[in-house]
């Protein structure tokens, strides 16, 4: 395995989101809907 990573990499890092942005992805998860019939997926976004 060391042969594999041989170099600490530093490209991973925390990203900050801003709290609009955190929000509109709760509400838009709240709002989705998907509906599975006849091996066919419907999604609807419930505004």
């Amino acid at each position: 395995m060391e042969q594999i990573y041989p170099e600490k990499q530093d490209k991973c890092r925390l990203v900050k989101a801003k709290p609009e942005t955190v929000e509109f992805l709760l509400q838009y998860s709240k709002s989705l809907n998907i509906v599975n019939h006849k091996g066919i997926k419907f999604e609807n976004n419930l505004n």
